[in-house]
């Protein structure tokens, strides 16, 4: 055991880094759930690991016939907690667990539930939001984006009480309430004709 004080990866690094295909994927995870890099993908594997590797263990412990009640107590414990987590539904089994994929962890993100909830414009802008501190859940300010929204939380998120996102006539409220219908040009974009074949 380490100095219980200092920080410690919370993931893993892939064995291969240079692998295309998963390259490919997790850069698309980081573009559409807005996250700030790669980083935040992996520790969201190491979190689904750790519930998988657990339900490989109950899987043991039901072929070896050993003691069925213990098998079933940490079967319900090990569902319930990840029903509770908002990763399971109602009528799920141990092959449920087994079967997670990165993108239900990255669906319990608070950043991700602000978005889907309609109190921002985009993946970004929700976690912007957060992190200016005009996001609460049950009226207490969150200010973290990873944070793992509980089932039961989900519907307790709202803006912060003193945010002026609270009041309707805020502008960008009404943008979100209203997306434009066509989409923006980039602002880094160059307009067409500059550069060395427009002559300037």
């Amino acid at each position: 055991m380490g100095y219980p004080g200092k920080n410690h990866k919370s993931y893993q690094t892939p064995k291969r880094p240079f692998e295309k295909t998963r390259i490919e994927s997790e850069t698309r995870l980081v573009i559409e759930y807005g996250l700030r890099n790669k980083r935040e993908v992996w520790k969201a594997q190491a979190y689904l690991r750790k519930y998988r590797k657990g339900a490989r263990n109950l899987l043991v412990l039901a072929s070896s016939a050993a003691d069925k009640d213990l098998y079933e107590s940490k079967k319900d414990e090990l569902i319930s907690h990840l029903q509770r987590a908002g990763l399971l539904g109602a009528d799920a089994d141990i092959e449920d667990v087994l079967s997670l994929k990165v993108q239900a962890q990255l669906e319990r993100r608070l950043q991700t539930l602000v978005y889907r909830k309609g109190l921002a414009r985009s993946p970004k802008q929700a976690r912007q939001l957060i992190t200016h501190g005009h996001i609460a859940i049950a009226g207490r300010r969150t200010n973290i984006p990873g944070y793992r929204v509980t089932r039961k939380e989900e519907t307790e998120i709202t803006y912060f009480g003193t945010s002026p996102f609270v009041s309707d006539s805020h502008a960008e409220k009404e943008r979100i309430a209203k997306p434009a219908s066509t989409p923006k040009t980039s602002a880094f974009a160059r307009p067409q004709g500059y550069g060395r074949a427009g002559g300037r």
